[in-house]
């Protein structure tokens, strides 16, 4: 099954909607810009959903397509096959460091070990101007979303690791299980394939070791917050902002 009826074309409307809406929320917190970005990657781009909206918002803009699963980037290369702005990369190593203006990174930590989500997180930094900003999409897995994103799971696989009632209660009650089961997608490489046992709590800690946190905003609906919501976002930005010339004192 390919990602897209995994995400954009599943058969719950009520899914394709929060998946299409989580894309327009992570573009409007970057439209709230002064400036037009000369460059936007999208890290770990999936099927390339992302960088089609983003297109119809920035014309002149240059988009890269990163993602390093050989599956997913086939599928955005023809989801964006007629579209010009869009450079396709599987080795982020071959982007200039220093050279873009904004990086999307969406639905992509909350699979990520700890090791690789060090190794993200510094390599985004180092794909960033200085004054460059990220914006960072992850699911909240606790308290009540966990609550109804458990039972619909438990609705198609219940008893799986994220589709048990033991682990769903856990997370509703702000105790998401800490030991979660990993696969290996790629020699070396471990991913988690569940989002269950997954805290943006936790994250949003680390996050502020790499970058200067600007924003954090939820979605489909901002006003009711991650106590509700599904989703949350955090707008940051690169440390390495060069400093304003303090003012020569007058004689």
């Amino acid at each position: 099954m390919s990602y897209a009826d995994l995400t954009f074309r599943d058969k719950n409307p009520i899914k394709r909607w929060l998946q299409e809406q989580r894309l327009v929320s992570a573009v409007q917190l970057c439209g709230q810009s002064r400036s037009t970005p000369d460059t936007i990657c999208d890290f770990g781009s999936g099927n390339g959903e992302l960088c089609k909206l983003l297109a119809g918002h920035y014309q002149n803009t240059k988009l890269i397509c990163y993602e390093p699963m050989p599956s997913l980037l086939s599928e955005a290369r023809e989801n964006l096959a007629t579209l010009a702005s869009v450079e396709f990369c599987d080795d982020i190593r071959k982007v200039t460091s220093g050279t873009v203006d904004v990086v999307f990174c969406l639905e992509v930590f909350e699979h990520l070990p700890p090791a690789q989500t060090s190794e993200a997180l510094e390599t985004i930094c180092d794909l960033l101007k200085p004054d460059g900003k990220i914006v960072i999409g992850v699911p909240v897995e606790v308290g009540i979303p966990a609550l109804y994103k458990g039972i619909f799971r438990m609705s198609r696989r219940y008893g799986g690791f994220d589709a048990s009632l033991k682990n769903v209660v856990s997370a509703f009650l702000w105790r998401p299980p800490k030991t979660r089961p990993t696969h290996e997608i790629a020699p070396g490489f471990s991913y988690y394939f569940e989002h269950m046992g997954f805290d943006f709590r936790r994250f949003r800690e680390i996050l502020g070791g790499y970058f200067h946190p600007l924003k954090v905003s939820s979605s489909p609906f901002t006003a009711l917050g991650t106590a509700l919501m599904p989703e949350v976002y955090f707008v940051a930005e690169n440390p390495k902002k060069p400093q304003q010339p303090e003012a020569e004192s007058s004689v």
